[in-house]
């Protein structure tokens, strides 16, 4: 186990012990065992590994987005602004996600909804944490689409996820990600579909 130092104000989030089972039908495998980190405000942490150590596990785990049926987590704290998020009612949890804290998923086409416009989801998510009106709302699609380099946002806003290219997509999803101003971000490989120079640009 990880002796840390207590908390201090400028820590963002205090990751401590954390510990995520998943359970199959006549198994149980421990995903985390026991992992501990802090972020604090401005910093930028990187979590390193081979495939299918855990990094994706750990971000799902902070959010609370783990499937139900087949994973737990069954110990530790993930402490945002001195909050456990772990203790926290599912309503509680949704306010903070999208707003406080925002995740940029590894695989755009299976994050992004095909049945609705990128603006539209990019804007919903804008309009639910900060009472926008609609317009404002798609203008701030556009303006988060301009921001990671997507030619001609105010036509790109009505296009439907299968209409984009992978790359594309994956800068939709880092616009979603950057739409409401998060105090934490987090990334799981976001630059991945991307090629060299749009990396750079983006980062």
């Amino acid at each position: 186990m990880l002796m840390r130092e207590s908390a201090g104000d400028d820590v963002l989030l205090d990751v401590r012990d954390l510990e995520t089972h998943f359970y199959g039908e006549e198994s149980v495998t421990r995903a985390l065992g026991g992992i501990s980190f802090q972020v604090k405000k401005g910093e930028t942490l990187g979590v390193v590994g081979e495939s299918g150590c855990g990094k994706s596990v750990t971000a799902l785990s902070i959010l609370r987005l783990l499937p139900k049926l087949s994973a737990r987590t069954v110990g530790g704290e993930v402490r945002f602004r001195g909050r456990d998020l772990l203790e926290l009612s599912d309503r509680e949890m949704r306010k903070i996600r999208g707003d406080q804290i925002a995740m940029i998923f590894q695989e755009p086409m299976t994050s992004l909804n095909p049945v609705y416009t990128v603006g539209h989801q990019i804007a919903e998510a804008v309009q639910i944490h900060s009472k926008a009106s609609r317009s404002v709302a798609m203008k701030k699609a556009e303006e988060m689409l301009r921001l990671v380099r997507i030619a001609d946002p105010e036509r790109r806003v009505n296009n439907y996820p299968h209409e984009m290219s992978g790359g594309m997509r994956q800068r939709a999803m880092i616009a979603m990600g950057l739409a409401c101003s998060p105090e934490l971000l987090i990334a799981d490989e976001p630059t991945t579909a991307l090629d060299v120079t749009i990396q750079a640009q983006i980062l």
